[in-house]
């Protein structure tokens, strides 16, 4: 850590990672001080933060891509990045995220271990397809299609050597058990829903947005016209803002930032891609900017505009409408 006083930099220490170890060394070292602390958002979610804060301290969580690093500036170390954060801290350039409500993180936490599960099972319906492929039984054998329990029940029935069976069974189990796990998620997000019908409401109407995806952004956003004062915050906090290059006179727009929330955009380009086939303004608007400049960027297009209207509805206490600019 660094301390700074009055511009002067007056103690620099290391401590073991310990909230509460922290909070006695800085009532022990600065007793009756006014403390202002900031650290990087992590692994380790906002545990600190709020110990921080109950203690009296003023912190606040950055992101770290956005601490200012000179261009020349090579070397990383936790000594740098320690005195960086504090010299921005005591100049007022540093600027907080958004710190979610305990009760948030705890309901997005069933949304996020979906997408744990997802992941699991498609690397192991890899590792099934790959087996099936190493010995020639992809194609003719067994139809080279996406794993279900259909084809599972179809493989379990052909007769194969013992090891390569015992060993196919060892990962059938497994893709079974998760896909048990999750259809027991699905009852949890309904249960979800339930209690959250305001939200649910809202986001089930737009096109392209199902049971999943309207756990996803309620958990993850909850209510855009409250959490964002304007449509540029929305945009920046799912990463879906263009970047932008500007010299003089000449304006150039690159790739979206990115620096947003990779699961939201996800979901956003998957619902966009179902919604320019129902939705009329929206299939229009694709077709004008797929013209322009490709279907990759006019996808991500849409995506920043479906989440726009949703805030819009959300800021008008109104459902999705169809084929209307809202």
């Amino acid at each position: 850590m660094t301390v700074i006083c009055e511009g002067l930099i007056v103690k620099r220490d290391t401590i073991a990672a310990s909230p509460a170890g922290l909070v006695a060394y800085l009532q022990r070292c600065f007793s009756g001080a006014r403390i202002r602390s900031a650290y990087e958002a992590g692994f380790s979610g906002f545990v600190l933060h709020r110990i921080l804060v109950q203690s009296g301290v003023e912190n606040i969580v950055v992101n770290a891509a956005s601490i200012e690093t000179a261009a020349n500036d090579k070397v990383k170390t936790d000594l740098r990045d320690s005195r960086k954060l504090a010299e921005q801290l005591h100049a007022g350039r540093l600027r907080a995220i958004y710190v979610p409500e305990p009760q948030q993180e705890f309901r997005r936490q069933l949304t996020r271990t979906r997408e744990q599960i997802v992941r699991q099972r498609t690397r192991l319906a890899n590792q099934i397809k790959s087996k099936l492929h190493y010995f020639g039984l992809i194609g003719e054998v067994v139809p080279d299609q996406a794993i279900t329990d259909r084809s599972l029940k179809q493989l379990e029935g052909l007769n194969l050597s013992e090891e390569l069976a015992y060993a196919l069974s060892l990962l059938i189990a497994q893709w079974r058990l998760l896909t048990l796990q999750l259809a027991e998620l699905r009852q949890k997000f309904r249960g979800q829903a339930r209690s959250d019908t305001a939200l649910e409401r809202v986001y089930r109407s737009a096109p392209g947005i199902g049971a999943v995806g309207a756990r996803v952004l309620a958990n993850e956003i909850g209510n855009p016209a409250q959490r964002f004062h304007n449509e540029r915050a929305l945009f920046k906090f799912t990463g879906l803002t263009p970047a932008e290059h500007t010299s003089g006179e000449n304006v150039r727009r690159g790739h979206i930032s990115r620096q947003g929330s990779a699961r939201l955009r996800h979901q956003l380009v998957e619902a966009a891609w179902r919604a320019v086939a129902v939705d009329p303004a929206l299939g229009i608007a694709f077709g004008r900017l797929a013209a322009r400049c490709g279907k990759k960027r006019a996808i991500v297009a849409i995506a920043r505009k479906l989440i726009g209207r949703l805030r819009a509805c959300f800021s008008a206490g109104v459902l999705y409408e169809y084929g209307v600019c809202v």
